[in-house]
């Protein structure tokens, strides 16, 4: 009967190691998608927020220089800012990359529109 055991437990001590090398792999992977997700999220927050910040400066009657000045400055770094007029409204878009590698490197944009302040 002993026998029986423990030819039994040296048989699953294989299944441990078979399960921990498919299921590690599986978490990094998990851990990286989640990661690459959250980095997505924070350049479009970004973009998103450069683009209202050069929307009040443009809205203010800044120059379009300095406006685009502010949104750079808020914006992620390697962003693209147009700024284009439409009779009373200013339109911001920002424009960048989300971090990741290849295909995952998605473009990601933030646009924001304000009325010209009067005066």
């Amino acid at each position: 009967m002993r026998s029986a055991r423990r030819c039994d437990e040296w048989r699953d001590r294989g299944y441990v190691t078979t399960e921990s090398a498919v299921a590690v792999p599986a978490l990094v992977l998990l851990l990286g998608m989640l990661l690459w997700g959250l980095g997505a999220v924070t350049v479009q927050l970004r973009c998103g927020d450069a683009a209202r910040a050069g929307a009040r400066a443009v809205a203010r009657g800044e120059p379009a220089a300095v406006a685009d000045d502010v949104a750079r400055a808020a914006a992620p770094d390697g962003a693209e800012v147009r700024i284009e007029r439409d009779g009373e409204l200013h339109r911001v878009v920002v424009t960048a990359r989300a971090l990741g590698p290849g295909p995952l490197a998605l473009p990601v944009t933030g646009e924001a529109v304000a009325h010209a302040e009067p005066g």
